[in-house]
């Protein structure tokens, strides 16, 4: 098989975002869409890939150069056209012998499949290959000119369209396949006589046939050709990408009783027999074992839950969690970067961070780890069949025993024992009448209108 290269386009200002930020570095899923169109790369094999930019974007080269290498990032001087735009990738691939493909940094979800489809026409013979759809509403679109056996003769776009092309359904991705060689050859000869006043990346088409060579579809679904270029249509192709997150996971076994409220993240893994219910948001770098429960508005990033563990409603797993076998995580109760063992519980209002509790411990209501001195994070151990009284505060770094218990209200500085008991907090002192008396005092002085000094 012939070597595969990429060449991205990411070189459109997207002033329609009206964002400091640039368009292509807008995150779909959890990922920005230039990473998706690098990672499609990186999935279709390709041996290299060069993204094209702008000038005067230093943020979005200096992005790019962190997936491909600033070797693999080149500047479309000027912004004259798509054919210019991928003109641009000439030095850089100059050297290159096989097939590529180009794609566009703002259209994020092209599926591997219809990739792997538009080369496996070019290895089937043709000389250029294009991604089509049948487009709901095609007027923005190019359309597709094909013959009666299917092979596409030109394409054509949507101002340049005469009344009768007009009315055809199959339109232009902007996804094109070709061999290298053949393809800069062809750029050298694209002119820029059209409405615009560009030089068309779709002429290729055109100029291909005009030497008899094919060029033919690779057909694929609308949606997964959906461009950005505003921030309704960012909007517009994250819900897409939900929807078929969604599909996927349900066909998959995963329980979503409310499918719409669930938001999941290019690299969230949810194993069969998960359940997860009404508004839960899944940032990245989360996976969920066969049989745990993830139960409404709770929100994970960076975590892991093992299998018939219940989080939530209304919990927080952050980075590093990891919450073990048929463990509880409850209502506000915040995780980060604690393993959590096999059979704990950790059920209301606690905040825990940096640490390790074993199997069967118990975590009080209103637990604390205090991990952080202003500087530096340390750790807090709880050994396993721990119990932790409510309202407790432990001091790290530290560690309580196997077995050891601390008295609710405590503020723990030093080790527990295995088996030990600590109680940290003043003891209770009372007054008898103390109360009775107060009151009286108040309420005579607040009727001879005696204020005492500092009151309001």
């Amino acid at each position: 098989m012939a070597d595969r290269f990429a060449i991205i386009l990411a070189a459109g200002k997207g002033t329609r975002m009206k964002s400091p930020r640039p368009k292509v570095l807008h995150e779909i899923g959890g990922r920005s869409m230039l990473a998706w169109s690098v990672a499609l790369a990186k999935d279709l094999g390709c041996k290299r890939t060069v993204v094209v930019v702008g000038p005067d974007m230093p943020l979005l080269s200096e992005a790019a150069a962190k997936f491909v290498g600033a070797e693999n990032v080149v500047i479309q001087r000027d912004q004259l056209g798509t054919a210019n735009a991928v003109d641009a990738a000439r030095a850089a691939l100059k050297d290159a012998d096989g097939h590529a493909i180009v794609l566009y940094a703002d259209t994020p979800l092209v599926p591997k499949e219809a990739g792997v489809r538009a080369f496996a026409e070019i290895e089937k013979g043709a000389s250029i290959c294009v991604l089509g759809f049948i487009a709901k509403l095609p007027n923005r679109y190019g359309r597709l000119v094909t013959d009666g056996n299917g092979s596409l003769n030109a394409i054509v776009e949507a101002n340049d369209a005469d009344e009768l092309q007009l009315r055809i359904e199959l339109a232009n991705s902007g996804v094109m396949a070709a061999p290298v060689k053949l393809m800069f050859d062809l750029l050298g000869q694209v002119r820029n006589d059209n409405a615009k006043g560009e030089y068309y990346l779709t002429d290729l088409v055109g100029l291909a046939r005009e030497r008899s060579l094919q060029a033919s579809v690779a057909h694929c679904d609308e949606r997964d050709v959906q461009g950005v270029n505003s921030q309704v249509e960012l909007a517009q192709v994250e819900r897409v990408f939900q929807d078929s997150v969604r599909e996927q996971m349900m066909a998959a076994g995963v329980t979503l009783p409310a499918p719409e409220t669930v938001y999941f993240s290019y690299d969230t893994k949810i194993a069969a027999g998960v359940t997860i219910e009404q508004n839960v948001v899944f940032a990245t770098g989360v996976s969920v074992e066969s049989g745990a429960v993830i139960r409404a508005f709770s929100h994970l990033e960076g975590a892991k839950v093992g299998p018939g563990a219940l989080v939530g409603p209304y919990a927080r797993l952050r980075p590093g969690a990891v919450i073990g076998k048929d463990a509880h995580i409850g209502n506000f109760v915040e995780v980060k970067n604690v393993t959590i063992g096999e059979g704990a519980k950790a059920n209301h209002l606690s905040y825990l961070g940096d640490g390790e509790i074993g199997a069967g411990a118990n975590i009080g209501a209103g637990t604390i780890f205090c991990n952080y001195d202003g500087f530096f994070k340390y750790r807090t151990i709880v050994g396993e069949g721990a119990f932790i009284g409510s309202n407790s505060s432990l001091v790290a770094p530290v560690t309580i025993g196997v077995g050891g218990y601390v008295g609710s209200g405590s503020v723990i500085v030093e080790d527990v024992p295995a088996d030990a008991l600590a109680i940290a907090r003043g003891r209770q002192a009372g007054k008898a009448g103390w109360a009775r008396t107060f009151r009286d005092a108040k309420s005579a002085a607040k009727k001879a209108g005696n204020k005492p000094k500092g009151a309001v």
